[in-house]
């Protein structure tokens, strides 16, 4: 009978000594994807950071540039106004050209028509 107690101890030591390092496994296991899976919430975090530092970074220049276009279409349009002025004094001068060059011409053609009736004048004497 003592030899049937030890014999049933035994088995029993060996199950459990089997389901305690089956247990050890699967702890073991259970931490080892445990680590994994925190590996990989950190990269995703400081990934997830990275991208909001950069989208930061993007925003601001983005409102940046957008501040430059308005400056550059402000000066466009002082510039436009400007060329337009200048167009319309060019317009001005060139009438102001035209009317002249007719008004020379009047007086060259009546200063020609005085040197004619001149030299007629001289010839009748």
């Amino acid at each position: 009978m003592k030899s049937r107690i030890i014999l049933i101890l035994s088995v029993l030591s060996a199950m459990l000594f089997i389901a305690t390092v089956g247990s050890c496994r699967d702890a073991y296991m259970k931490s080892k994807s445990r680590d994994k899976e925190m590996v990989k919430r950190l990269d995703f975090e400081e990934k997830a950071t990275k991208s909001m530092q950069e989208k930061a970074a993007l925003e601001g220049n983005i409102q940046k540039l957008q501040k430059e276009l308005e400056e550059e279409k402000a000066s466009h349009q002082v510039t436009q106004k400007a060329l337009l002025q200048e167009q319309m004094v060019n317009q001005s001068l060139k009438e102001e050209l035209g009317k002249l060059t007719k008004l020379k011409e009047a007086l060259e053609d009546d200063l020609k028509e005085a040197l004619v009736n001149a030299k007629a004048a001289k010839t009748k004497k």
